[in-house]
């Protein structure tokens, strides 16, 4: 599997991989959103594409192309080579810089980073045939209301993560009574029971309980048993891109 970006032009926006921390996640006391092992993967599962200026977006609620201004801290005359209008309504269309390539079969899934929150914005997710096309994508964000955001400098814009078409096709999803996998349903139970239990631990402040904070079985990838998962990961080590 190879995934080639090229630079349209000498200079384009940085590409990096994606990070597990998010702001809003910091701000916890205790960093609580941290112990949610999934939430820290799907952060890190892709490939963040960076602003190469600060964007101040002012939208006045209008569908006209002129209805949305931008304005940056650097000259303005390279906004247009960033962002624009394009599609009217409050939409603004960030351009990544590069034209990307996959194999046969695969293509490239793009949107916002994951867990990652703008007020007054959201990021539109777009799943492009990178195997033929020969020119790139663009990234789009919605204001979701009138008024001002702001991209700062060095901040992700856009996340990419490739995607296998004809893999997904051949899924047939069933739906099946857990009582039908009697392992699966007792390991749940067993879970259950567990889980339950500690939740009372927890609100009757037991100090050994209130001591743990939380039970670790998903973090290290482990059943309520002591049964190991045959295959765990609690980081993604994703490579930067290469200059070639």
């Amino acid at each position: 599997m190879e995934l080639e970006c090229y630079k349209i032009y000498n200079v384009a926006p940085e590409i990096r991989p994606g990070v597990s921390q998010r702001d809003w996640m910091d701000k916890f006391p205790d960093r609580h959103p941290y112990r949610c092992l999934p939430l820290t993967m799907a952060n890190s599962t892709g490939w963040e594409i960076l602003c190469p200026m600060d964007i101040k977006i002012i939208w006045d609620g209008g569908e006209h192309d002129y209805s949305l201004k931008l304005f940056t801290t650097g000259d303005p005359a390279a906004i247009p080579s960033f962002a624009d209008s394009h599609f009217r309504r409050g939409i603004v269309t960030f351009h990544t810089g590069h034209l990307f390539r996959t194999p046969p079969g695969w293509g490239v899934w793009t949107s916002g980073p994951p867990n990652y929150f703008k007020d007054g914005i959201q990021p539109l997710t777009g799943l492009v045939e990178t195997d033929w096309l020969p020119f790139p994508f663009t990234m789009n964000w919605q204001m979701t209301r009138p008024g001002e955001v702001v991209f700062k400098k060095g901040e992700p814009f856009c996340f990419v993560m490739p995607f296998e078409h004809g893999k997904t096709e051949q899924i047939q999803p069933e739906r099946k009574l857990l009582s039908s996998n009697k392992q699966l349903q007792d390991d749940y139970l067993a879970w259950n029971k567990s889980r339950s239990g500690f939740l009372e631990k927890l609100e009757a402040r037991d100090q050994d309980t209130v001591k743990a904070g939380w039970q670790r079985h998903y973090m290290r990838g482990e059943k309520v048993t002591g049964d190991k998962a045959d295959a765990h990961q609690t980081k993604r080590r994703l490579k930067p891109p290469k200059d070639v």
